[in-house]
């Protein structure tokens, strides 16, 4: 028998480390050739690590969360044969099985996830256990007052002021005294069990606390999140859109559809409208490099739809919706939302946007703030659409209505700018059949 190591593999061009994500194994599991062990996470882009050999796990070398080296040891194996480690003595050997791999910091502090301690639970070494009148008096009743209702406590005054100061109710404190008579280990027993609260009301508090380590995806988007808010100003302008004539016009065009086209949502429309303003205003379709304070202002305009999947917030980019038709634009949000939520998109179509939308609108929501998709300089948000009474001068007549909610930077986009480039996507957006001229 002997031994083998599995070290990080190289997963992808230019990447010098990763983040363990998952562990598919444990120690002492049997596992054959191309069985999955682990899923590293770089940028966006999970990969998975296969064994190339069949054995037994002796060692795991890293935690989910832990960032860890390309060629670093991961996984150690006893296999049938020699293995690829040289015979030493066991306790070098040992000392070899115990040794961590080579982990690279994280650059930021500010953003790596802390190691959580899990609460000691029942049962650990760790774990304080109770004082020994907890079990004699946890032997009464305690899901319910200890005593008939109206009842006064027994208690010395001693006992009804340390009751006080610990802010106990002494009717729910059973006494394990003459007569129900209550001294200071029922209090002490009452404190280690936790307070309960009276059967009737079918209530009980929860004290539990769960640590959960921010780790993969959350962890990258958390990151996200925080260099936005941290280096860019938000300003957010929320106006009201009349859609009436464009749902006609998505209904119309939806029955008539053909084969080769996709059903159409609002997004396509909005793409093209968006395409169009940027037409007008291209300052709007710009990364903004803080560091080296340049704007990279860019004349293709390639769209990030920001999509919930199973493992959280991804944003696919639709390439070059300038070149793109309504029906063309379609078929892409659905190739790329099928591809984000299935775990199949690649690098490549999952970074590259120049302006970004949300959209929570099936979830309702009158107005939101969206934040901005670092380094871009703005952000398009739909809320919900509704039917609402408007009034057209003499009556009010019912109208489907939808709020965009947009994001700029300020440091670039003045709140003017921001204001004209939203009214020019409202008025293309209330009359649809201008979003079809060139």
């Amino acid at each position: 028998m002997g031994e083998h190591i599995i070290k990080l593999p190289d997963v992808g061009e230019g990447v010098a480390e990763a983040e363990l994500v998952e562990w598919h194994v444990k120690v002492g599991d049997m596992v054959r050739e191309d069985t999955v062990l682990a899923a590293v996470m770089t940028d966006k882009a999970t990969v998975e690590i296969p064994s190339p050999v069949d054995g037994e796990i002796l060692w795991l070398g890293a935690e989910i969360g832990d960032t860890v080296a390309i060629g670093s040891p991961i996984v150690r194996l006893k296999v049938a044969g020699e293995g690829n480690v040289k015979p030493q003595g066991d306790a070098k050997a040992e000392a070899v099985a115990a040794e961590p791999p080579a982990k690279l910091p994280t650059p930021k502090p500010e953003t790596a996830a802390p190691t959580a301690k899990a609460p000691p639970k029942a049962g650990d070494q760790e774990a304080k256990p109770a004082p020994a009148v907890a079990k004699s008096a946890g032997q009464r009743s305690v899901s319910g007052a200890p005593r008939p209702e109206g009842e006064k406590p027994l208690a010395s005054p001693a006992v009804r002021l340390r009751a006080k100061e610990a802010g106990i109710d002494l009717r729910q404190v059973a006494g394990s005294g003459p007569a129900g008579r209550i001294g200071h280990e029922d209090i002490e027993a009452f404190l280690a069990r936790g307070p309960q609260v009276a059967k009737a009301s079918g209530l009980a508090r929860n004290d539990a606390i769960e640590d959960i380590k921010v780790v993969g995806l959350r962890r990258k988007i958390a990151e996200k999140m925080t260099l936005s808010k941290s280096r860019i100003p938000h300003i957010t302008y929320v106006e009201e859109i009349d859609v009436t004539a464009l749902e006609d016009l998505r209904a119309a065009l939806n029955k008539e559809k053909r084969a080769d086209r996709p059903k159409l949502t609002l997004l396509p429309f909005l793409m093209r409208a968006m395409v169009k303003a940027i037409a007008d205003q291209p300052q709007l379709n710009s990364l903004f490099d803080d560091e080296a304070g340049i704007i990279h202002q860019h004349g293709g305009i390639h769209i990030g739809i920001a999509a919930q999947t199973p493992s959280g917030l991804v944003v696919p980019v639709v390439k070059h919706a300038e070149a793109r038709d309504i029906w063309d634009c379609g078929a892409e949000v659905v190739r790329l939302a099928e591809a984000a939520k299935s775990g199949t998109a690649t690098r490549d179509e999952l970074s590259g946007s120049t302006i970004t939308i949300t959209s929570l609108g099936a979830m309702g929501g009158i107005a939101t703030t969206p934040v901005i998709n670092h380094p871009e300089v703005a952000i398009i948000g739909v809320n919900k659409m509704m039917v609402r009474p408007m009034w057209d001068g003499t009556q009010f007549i019912p109208r489907k209505m939808m709020n965009l909610s947009s994001s700029f930077d300020h440091r670039v986009i003045d709140g003017w700018v921001a204001a004209v480039f939203v009214q020019r996507i409202k008025a293309l957006l209330e009359t649809p059949a201008l979003i079809f001229v060139d």
